[in-house]
Formats: C-alpha cells, sequence, structure tokens
C-alpha cells in the first residue's frame, strides 16, 4: 500500500551536535524503558537506512559509575550503532559528572542526553526527572558537570514543560541549559502531572525555540505519530528536529518514512501484515540473541504484540496466544495463520502506548518551598537501576 506523503520538509537542516556530530535527518529516538534496548535500536536503525540518531534506555549515573552488571549490559551497542547514544539520570552533581567523564575517557559513546522529563512516581519522588528542573541551582550544578566532564562528547538535555500548570519551568530551564553548554534541548510538550494524557502543547515548543539562542537545536516532542506529524511540528514550531517516541511502538518502520519525508519522497509504502509479521520474527530473535535465551527473548517481546498488530483483522483467540508464546518457532507457527496479504488497516495509525490520565506528581517533602535551592537529594535519590 503507498500513502501519500505531506510536502516534504526543504528547509530543515542537519541536526549539528557539537562539532563533531552531525545527524541527517535530524530524527531522534526517545529513550522508553525496556523498549529502547539494543535489538529496537537496530530495528529502528535498519529501517532508516542507518540514519538519524536512537538514543539508549534511561542509564542511571549511579549505577553506571559503579557498573552495575545490568548497566553495563544496556550500553552495549552493536558494533554497526552509530553514532552511539546514552540517556544519563541522576541528580547528585558529582556522580553525573563522574558518569560523563567515564562515558568519555573509556569511549562508551559518542553523545550523552541528560533526562530531566521522566514523570514516573519513583522518579519524581527522588526530586528526579521532571521534578529536577524546578530546582534551577541543581539543574544548573548538573549541566555544568555533565558538560565539563564530557570532553568533545555533546551533551543534550530532554525535559518537559513544567511540573504542572503552576510550576512551569521549561523556559528558565533552556535558558540554563543554553549557558551552560548544551548541544541541543529536547521539550515534550507536556507536564509531569499529564503524563501521556490529551494533547502535547507543540506551542511551547515554539516559544522554547524563541527563546533560546539559535546556535542551540530545539528538538521538538510529544504526538508525532506519523510522518505527517513531524513534518507539521517542524512547520509550526519551528524546531530543528524532532524526537520520536510512543509512535514508532510495534512500527519501527516509522523511521523509513520519516526519512524519506525529509528528502524529499512525496510517497512512502506502507506495509502489509505480512512484512509486520516478519519484522515482529526478527525483533524477537534479536531480543533471544541479546539476552542469551531464546525463550527470555520471546517473553520480552509478548510486550510489543498489541503494538505490532494494532488495527489488523487477527481475533482474540489468536492474539492471545501471540502473547502467551515462548518460542521463536511456536511465534512464527501462530503468525502464519493470519491473513498475511492484509493492507496496513488506518485504525493502525494514531496513538499507541500508554495513554494514562493525569495524575499527581510526587514529590521530596517541601519541594517546591524554594525553586533556587541547590541541596542534593539524598544517597537514595540517585537509582542504582538502569532502563527506568
Amino acid at each position: 500500500m503507498t500513502t501519500p506523503a505531506p510536502d516534504a520538509v526543504t528547509a530543515v537542516a542537519p541536526l549539528r551536535l557539537g562539532s563533531a556530530l552531525t545527524v541527517w535527518p535530524p530524527v531522534v529516538l526517545a529513550p522508553m524503558a525496556g523498549i529502547t534496548n539494543a535489538p529496537f535500536r537496530t530495528l529502528c536503525r535498519e529501517q532508516s537506512g542507518g540514519k538519524g540518531l536512537f538514543v539508549s534506555e534511561m542509564i542511571t549515573t549511579r549505577a553506571l559509575v559503579e557498573r552495575n552488571a545490568k548497566t553495563m549490559q544496556l550500553i552495549h551497542f552493536d558494533p554497526s550503532e552509530q553514532p552511539r547514544s546514552i540517556q544519563l539520570y541522576g541528580v547528585d552533581p558529582e556522580t553525573v559528572g563522574r558518569a560523563a567523564k567515564m562515558i568519555a575517557e573509556e569511549d562508551l559513546a559518542d553523545h550523552i542526553d541528560l533526562n530531566f522529563g521522566c514523570p514516573v512516581p519513583k522518579v519524581t519522588r527522588k526530586g528526579g526527572g521532571s521534578a529536577l528542573p524546578y530546582k534551577r541551582n541543581l539543574l544548573r550544578d548538573i549541566l555544568r558537570q555533565a558538560v565539563g566532564n564530557a570532553g568533545d562528547l555533546p551533551v543534550t538535555m530532554k525535559m518537559r514543560v513544567g511540573i504542572d500548570d503552576d510550576h512551569i519551568t521549561y523556559l528558565d530551564a533552556g535558558r540554563i541549559g543554553a549557558e551552560e553548554g548544551v548541544a541541543a534541548i529536547a521539550l515534550h510538550g507536556r507536564t509531569a502531572i499529564q503524563h501521556y494524557s490529551g494533547q502535547a502543547d507543540w506551542s511551547a515548543i515554539a516559544r522554547l525555540r524563541e527563546t533560546v539562542p539559535d546556535h542551540v537545536p530545539v528538538l521538538g516532542n510529544g504526538d508525532i505519530w506519523s510522518a505527517d506529524d513531524a513534518v507539521r511540528m517542524v512547520r509550526e514550531t519551528g524546531c530543528d528536529g524532532v524526537v520520536v517516541g510512543r509512535g514508532c511502538l510495534g512500527r519501527p518502520w516509522l523511521f523509513k518514512e520519516l526519512v524519506s519525508v525529509f528528502e524529499g519522497q512525496v510517497d512512502y509504502a506502507r506495509p502489509d501484515f505480512g512484512y509486520v509479521a516478519r519484522t515482529m520474527l526478527r525483533h524477537a530473535e534479536l531480543l533471544g540473541e541479546w539476552l542469551g535465551d531464546e525463550k527470555r527473548g520471546v517473553v520480552d517481546f509478548r510486550k510489543h504484540v498489541a503494538w505490532y498488530t494494532k488495527g489488523f483483522s487477527v481475533g482474540s483467540e489468536l492474539r492471545n496466544a501471540l502473547a502467551t508464546t515462548s518460542s521463536l518457532s511456536e511465534l512464527e507457527e501462530h503468525l502464519s495463520r493470519i491473513d498475511q496479504d492484509q493492507p496496513w488497516p488506518d485504525s493502525a495509525d494514531g496513538p499507541r502506548g500508554r495513554t494514562s490520565g493525569a495524575a499527581r506528581v510526587v514529590l521530596p517533602e517541601g519541594w517546591l518551598d524554594d525553586p533556587y535551592d541547590c541541596a542534593v537529594p539524598s544517597a537514595e535519590a540517585e537509582l542504582d537501576t538502569s532502563g527506568g
């Protein structure tokens, strides 16, 4: 099935991160816990022809400097992954600095992204993620340590609009990031309290682009479900590139479509179910190789089944079977029972992934008392488990 694509984006330049790293097209895979591991990044990169930037799952700075075994596996990149990108989470400037220095000195990655956008309670209750930019001076200290210890590696930051409508932080955070030398700033157009509900506010992305200096690229994130959405975001906000998260769940070929429109193609092919089924099998196989066990790989793959099959005529019995399979042969057998010639269904487009409604943001006691307090949260705030 060939779908007309939106008019090509002709005015967008390559994304330049520091002096050594140029990304084309300016498309970034957002870090997602339990999703953007090496196998998924491989699938997305293959679809894009190696173009774009594909970021790891969130890596906690404490776990990295302590060389936690799970964390060291999460930062393992396939030799074909270029550039290599790690997202760090941390609340202690000293620990963040040590982690950045370790990455630079041991050549563990080519790019470091800092997480200031995660809204989940286990992160915000300790002052991390989307809670941290409220503490302006602490944010500055963390950025200064990261940039100062990263050597020639570009350091970027990803954040949200704020904690809630009464505690908006993105403009101050953007100014601080630019002053401390970050190579780019990505903004998810939602507050922490929204989680993934409602509609992303793209006007905030436009305002951030107007606020920070032109030499600092601004990337937009939120509600990019298609190549058309990416084009609209760039045109409506003036942003320098896009960050894609939930829109590629069960749809790694979205990156192929994004490359197409950014490179001026006027149409692109949408897969039939046979193509989707082959991609599902490859995804499960890659997970098994990465985990060192076929069954573990297939079990881990189960969470992707609903995303891959969304909109297709599968039937509840087969969906159940796919979601409980334990081997590649069993997965292949179940997939073969589905009509392989089914064209891409329109109902497969649009929102996917977590759509949980707004929820109270859990913060440390007294967190909102002083936005300029730079005291580091307790040692417990430095999570010791990577991957979200």
